[in-house]
């Protein structure tokens, strides 16, 4: 019997994690991952968010490791991980769609003042405003058009939101109109409104939301990050949304989190914080999409969305 373990949600989740895996893989060991009753050397899978470094250099036999969301970047950090054996994202189809849903929301909260409307109901104030565009407008902006922001593109031209895209190599998506490479980033920045950024998290986009790029947006704009925590300068956002440049902000992601509870943008104003839920499936649907991976590699095929360490997304 093939054994897992697992280390997402904590040791209190793993009731749910054996009940989701067995309907999905009932001839699965599930095991959480401190279990001092299974050796290393007897361990096949393993589905983590951020083990220990060196952990998973020291399971000789390892056969697949499973993000347990999207981004790897806890675990393909690890100067000891094993290089030889495939890193799979979380990818079920279920995770494109809610982070297309997670963006529309995110626009829309931009465009309807959200932020305004939840202090004041807060403080109990009846504040009339009315809000100056509407969706059709309004360009979007995503940086990034790999599956996620694909879905959230399509979504976005759903309710009438002009749509553009900006990738490293050219893209060609219906709807969206496209920019690529370092030549056509600023005019794709000086035509976007609502900023979207989708990027993975390699050397070349670390920090790559800060002043410099946030003044080639419109006066006004908003910004979405639903990337990673890395590809902000949050002293920078903050900064913009002070003098008046940035309109607004809904970001996902941080670079320490749990987001500390003294920092800055919990309280600002122009800024709504959410706690990196944008896009994570439920652990029955990333159960069932890790059960079906295993059944594929365990029968001899081709695993998808897997991290090139190479490239480092």
């Amino acid at each position: 019997m093939a054994v897992l373990l697992v280390k997402s949600g904590g040791e209190d989740a793993m009731p749910e994690w054996r009940a989701h895996f067995s309907e999905f893989a009932p001839g699965l060991d599930v095991r959480w991952w401190d279990d001092s009753s299974v050796p290393p050397a007897a361990v096949d899978y393993v589905l983590v968010w951020d083990p220990e470094a060196g952990r998973l250099g020291g399971m000789p036999n390892l056969r697949v490791i499973f993000g347990s969301g999207a981004g790897v970047d806890f675990i393909a950090g690890d100067p000891d991980l094993p290089r030889h054996v495939p890193l799979m994202r979380m990818a079920p189809a279920g995770a494109t769609q809610r982070m297309g849903e997670f963006v529309c929301w995110a626009a829309l909260s931009l465009l309807k003042g959200a932020r305004r409307i939840a202090l004041n109901q807060a403080a109990a104030k009846w504040d009339y405003f009315e809000p100056e565009f509407t969706a059709t407008e309004t360009s979007v902006g995503i940086m990034g058009l790999g599956n996620m922001g694909s879905r959230a593109a399509e979504m976005l031209s759903g309710i009438g939101f002009p749509v553009l895209g900006w990738s490293r190599t050219r893209k060609d998506l219906p709807g969206v109109t496209c920019f690529a490479g370092d030549a056509e980033r600023d005019v794709f920045l000086e035509q976007t409104k609502i900023l979207v950024c989708l990027l993975p998290a390699t050397a070349e986009t670390r920090g790559i939301l800060d002043a410099s790029l946030l003044r080639k947006l419109p006066k006004g704009a908003g910004l979405v990050n639903v990337g990673r925590g890395s590809h902000q300068k949050i002293e920078d956002i903050l900064a913009a949304l002070d003098d008046g440049h940035l309109g607004g902000a809904v970001l996902d992601v941080f670079e320490t989190e749990p987001l500390p509870a003294d920092h800055p943008a919990w309280a600002h104003p122009k800024v709504i914080v959410t706690p990196h839920l944008a896009s994570l499936p439920s652990r029955r649907e990333r159960a069932q999409y890790v059960a079906k991976a295993i059944a594929a590699h365990e029968r001899g095929e081709a695993l998808a969305n897997l991290y090139d360490h190479a490239r480092g997304y």
